[in-house]
């Protein structure tokens, strides 16, 4: 085991993304059934957060910016400079959210559960911002005791390097269930967030205590890139392949189609079999980002 120190204090949070309703409803219902989640870890303090309260009212992912965007050091540094009335209103609220459970260069919190979910067909994921030994031991916790989770390592650049708001704690990790219309709720994808949540708290009451056993390997997938739509004139000129369109993290060989263009015809990969996911998210359409990729590893 490392020497990560005990884990006092974790931050369970939803509504990062007010069209989100997995996490909000979640919390919610653990605010009003307030044992719920703490009978899973009695050695931690866990506290509960809506965070985008105006986008969630509104059933928005965002009101005028992402949110989880918005908690990089430099971002934070600028904002935090500015005319606070010249901000819009993710970017104030990000500094309000960085003072009262950051702020992120001095967390108050050991660890940040943030829920999300997805319109792509990825299940039930967790995303891990960093590969130690905690990180490790927790995406073998996780699969041994909910196999059916996907576990998406993106450690590509530092953990406080990340944008994302879980990293104003010390620690921070990211739930994407899908597939899940924005500002629409699915029982089962709502059952498997309250799920893989207690899953993690049950792993820190573990980690605390010391009681940790040990686990053999498990498999997971590390990012490698995202990939936009292909484009003519500056317009996209092709559509998602039907043969990939909800196969999240099914592998994508060399050769076989991934888009199919307005005028017919398959586009095919060219690049080394890779395993893509985010297929078609709706939220990154506008950016026209059609699917990222990842390699699969050994955790």
């Amino acid at each position: 085991m490392s020497n990560i120190s005990t884990v006092n204090k974790i931050l369970v949070s939803g509504g990062t993304h007010g069209n989100e309703l997995s996490g909000v409803q979640a919390v919610k219902y653990w605010q009003n059934n307030n044992e719920e989640l703490r009978k899973h870890c009695p050695s931690a303090l866990v506290d509960l957060a809506l965070i985008n309260e105006k986008a969630i009212e509104k059933r928005m992912r965002y009101v005028d910016e992402d949110l989880n965007r918005q908690f990089t050091f430099e971002r934070l540094a600028k904002n935090g400079g500015a005319e606070h009335n010249a901000l819009n209103h993710e970017q104030q609220l990000a500094q309000s959210i960085n003072t009262t459970y950051g702020p992120k260069h001095d967390p108050k919190y050991d660890l940040v559960i943030d829920i999300h979910n997805t319109t792509s067909n990825m299940g039930p994921s967790v995303i891990l911002l960093s590969s130690d030994n905690f990180h490790i031991q927790i995406a073998r916790f996780i699969k041994q005791s909910m196999p059916e989770a996907v576990i998406l390592v993106e450690d590509q650049i530092d953990y406080q390097a990340h944008p994302y708001f879980c990293t104003i704690g010390k620690r921070g990790v990211m739930l994407e269930l899908g597939p899940q219309a924005h500002g629409t709720l699915k029982a089962a994808l709502f059952l498997q967030t309250k799920q893989l949540t207690e899953i993690i708290l049950r792993f820190i009451q573990t980690w605390n205590t010391k009681a940790l056993e040990p686990m053999p390997e498990t498999t997971g997938f590390r990012l490698d890139k995202e990939v936009p739509y292909p484009t003519r004139n500056g317009l996209k000129s092709a559509m998602i392949h039907p043969s990939i369109d909800g196969e999240d993290f099914n592998a994508l060989a060399t050769g076989s189609p991934c888009f199919l263009g307005f005028d017919g015809n398959d586009i095919h990969w060219e690049e080394d079999t890779t395993y893509p996911h985010f297929i078609g998210e709706a939220a990154y359409h506008h950016l026209d980002i059609a699917f990222a990729t990842a390699k699969k590893i050994d955790i």
